[in-house]
């Protein structure tokens, strides 16, 4: 693949890191990202993959845009409440970055369809914001050893981590919670600070593209936490559980 004139200056910052350089961007270029959920995370991490030049960017999402998502999910704006998710993520990104494949799944991720949504791409980034999503992502990407980037939120605070269950040596996402722990809110009942879903989502779309690239130290086997409040973020090691069942 050769850069057009047009992505020698779109990409222009990208392509002066040493760390990524030309061949880097043509490398995102021809990357494959499917990402679960267009909403407070899912927005913040597709603006920064699509303008970034991550060439195709599957956006599985279900639900359609809603008056109280437009304080935290930047993705989508007034006129386009009522629309599809999918369908004002595929126009918003238009407008960024027409290099860009949005192909659009205006579906919910179930067991009976993860494998095949999956199996295309090269990574999976879970936006989404109930934890039997993340499980079945879990069992679908350690079936067909895909990694998948998994952030969460919860009104002042963040998590994410990198999931690379199928390697002997990394935990899966169930080594991490082996089970549903409760009744734990999700935005709509808990409450969000919007700018902590942007702050999150970014830290998510970083760690994509340093996995399509192969930069720095992965956050597969650890999980940062980052709390808005205290302005601190620390992170923690997750080991591998030996007794897991779907990894080990």
């Amino acid at each position: 693949m050769t850069l057009t004139d047009d992505q020698l200056d779109r990409y222009a910052r990208h392509i002066i890191l040493k760390q990524v350089g030309g061949a880097g961007q043509q490398k995102l270029l021809a990357a494959r990202v499917l990402v679960i959920g267009a909403g407070g995370l899912g927005s913040p991490l597709i603006l920064y993959l699509a303008a970034a030049g991550v060439g195709t960017i599957g956006v599985m999402d279900d639900d359609v845009v809603d008056l109280s998502n437009l304080q935290r999910q930047i993705l989508h704006v007034t006129p386009q409440i009522g629309a599809l998710k999918t369908q004002s993520t595929k126009d918003m990104i238009a407008q960024i970055n027409p290099d860009i494949n949005i192909i659009t799944i205006p579906e919910r991720l179930s067991e009976s369809n993860a494998e095949k949504m999956i199996a295309d791409y090269d990574i999976v980034a879970d936006g989404c914001d109930n934890f039997e999503t993340r499980f079945i992502l879990n069992d679908a990407c350690l079936k067909l050893k895909k990694p998948f980037v998994s952030a969460a939120l919860s009104q002042f605070d963040g998590q994410i981590s990198t999931f690379k269950g199928y390697l002997s040596d990394k935990p899966c996402y169930r080594c991490f919670l082996p089970q549903h722990p409760g009744n734990v809110g999700n935005c709509a009942e808990a409450g969000i600070l919007g700018a902590v879903a942007g702050v999150v989502g970014s830290l998510q779309a970083v760690e994509v593209l340093k996995e399509l690239l192969d930069l720095g130290d992965s956050l597969a086997g650890k999980l940062v936490l980052y709390d808005a409040l205290s302005a601190k973020t620390r992170t923690i090691m997750l080991p591998k559980d030996p007794g897991c069942p779907h990894c080990t």
